[in-house]
C-alpha cells in the first residue's frame, strides 16, 4: 500500500472539549464558534490572501479523537438509529481507514493578531484540537447540488427535542458576559439530541453531562424534553 506523509497546517480551538454532544454535521448549530490557528510554517498572511472573498470554506481534517481506534468496513449510522449496518464509505463515520473528515463551515473573519494568523469560524462540528490538513474555498455553483439524492440521509435530521433551563442555570448564564449566545448555543446543541441511538429507545429519566467552552453542563432527559439542571466553571 502506498503511504503519504501529510502534516497539519493548523489546529482548531473549539467550544467542544469532548466528542459527546458535537453535532453530527456542520452548520446545525450556528452559534458553535471556533478558531483555526495556523502552525508556524503556515503562519503567514500570504497563505490566505483572497480567502476573505468567500463566505464559507471546506476544512479537511483528521479525526484525532478516534484515529487510534482503527477502522471498520461496516458501521451503524446514527441516522438509522444504530440498528442497521452500512459500508463505511457510504457514511461519514469517524472510524475510517485514513481517519480523514471534511466540513463546510462559515468563515467569519481572518485574524492576524500578535504575530498569529487565525481564521474565525462558525457552525463548526469539530473537537477542540482537531488537526487541519487543508482548506479550500466553498464554491456554491459547483459544491451545492440541490437535486442530488442522499440515500438514507436524504432529509434533514429531526430536532424535535424541547430544551428548558432551571432558573439557577439561566441566572448563572446571565451573569457571564464572555459568551453572549451561550443560552442559544446550549439550546441548539441539545435540540440535536446527542444521546446514543440506543438510549433514545428508553423512557426512563436519564442524566447527561457535556463540556462547552470552560463550562460543565448537566441535563436530564424526560420524554421529549432536555432540562438543563446545572452549569458551572470547569
Amino acid at each position: 500500500m502506498t503511504e503519504y506523509c501529510i502534516s497539519a497546517i493548523g489546529h482548531i480551538s473549539s467550544a467542544y472539549k469532548q466528542k459527546f454532544a458535537i453535532p453530527r454535521q456542520p452548520r446545525l448549530v450556528p452559534q458553535a464558534k471556533a478558531k483555526l490557528i495556523f502552525e508556524k510554517e503556515f503562519n503567514r498572511e500570504e497563505f490566505v490572501r483572497g480567502l476573505d472573498d468567500f463566505s464559507h470554506i471546506w476544512l479537511i481534517f483528521r479525526f484525532h479523537g478516534t484515529a487510534d481506534k482503527g477502522y471498520s468496513p461496516m458501521v451503524r449510522p446514527p441516522r438509522l438509529g444504530g440498528n442497521e449496518r452500512k459500508g463505511v464509505f457510504a457514511t461519514r463515520a469517524t472510524f475510517r481507514p485514513n481517519a480523514i473528515g471534511m466540513s463546510a463551515v462559515q468563515l467569519d473573519a481572518i485574524e492576524y493578531k500578535n504575530g498569529q494568523l487565525s481564521l474565525l469560524l462558525s457552525g463548526i462540528d469539530l473537537l477542540d484540537g482537531t488537526p487541519i490538513l487543508d482548506i479550500k474555498p466553498y464554491l456554491p455553483y459547483s459544491d451545492a447540488l440541490p437535486q442530488a439524492s442522499a440515500g438514507f440521509a436524504d432529509c434533514e435530521p429531526q430536532t424535535d427535542m424541547h430544551v428548558e433551563f432551571e432558573p439557577s442555570v439561566l441566572n448563572f448564564i446571565a451573569q457571564q458576559i464572555e459568551y453572549p449566545e451561550l443560552t442559544q448555543f446550549i439550546t441548539n446543541v441539545l435540540k440535536q439530541d446527542p444521546r446514543p441511538a440506543y438510549k433514545k429507545q428508553k423512557n426512563a429519566q436519564q442524566s447527561y453531562g457535556m463540556t462547552l467552552y470552560d463550562f460543565n453542563i448537566r441535563w436530564q432527559v424526560v420524554g421529549d424534553t432536555n432540562l438543563v439542571t446545572q452549569i458551572e466553571k470547569s
